[in-house]
């Protein structure tokens, strides 16, 4: 059974939280079944934007960047996702040191 997207979201920010790493949701998308981008954004007008991945070969999930680069240009593209999918939901992470927590263990399911 999968988590929804409102309960992921809710618990990454939480983690986010425990580890003193500023989030924010930029665009609330579906409760259930939405999907999530997570942009980081080191703080010296540079940025990267993840989605999640699912391998159908192995039936992982992973997180992989889908654009990189200045902060405009990975807004641009994650615009452009928007446009897509009316039900995606937009987290901001916000670390000098570019931590976002993705690789932790849970957070790719």
């Amino acid at each position: 059974m999968r988590l929804t997207s409102n309960f992921w979201v809710s618990a990454y920010l939480a983690r986010l939280r425990l580890a003193d790493i500023p989030a924010f949701v930029l665009h609330h998308g579906d409760d259930t079944a939405g999907a999530v981008l997570v942009k980081l954004n080191s703080l010296d007008g540079r940025a990267q934007a993840f989605q999640r991945s699912f391998n159908l070969l192995s039936g992982e999930r992973a997180w992989i960047s889908l654009a990189e680069g200045h902060e405009p240009e990975v807004d641009a593209a994650i615009a452009r996702q928007r446009q897509f999918d009316p039900d995606l939901w937009v987290l901001e992470v916000e670390d000098k040191q570019g931590r976002h927590l993705l690789q932790e263990e849970g957070l790719a399911d």
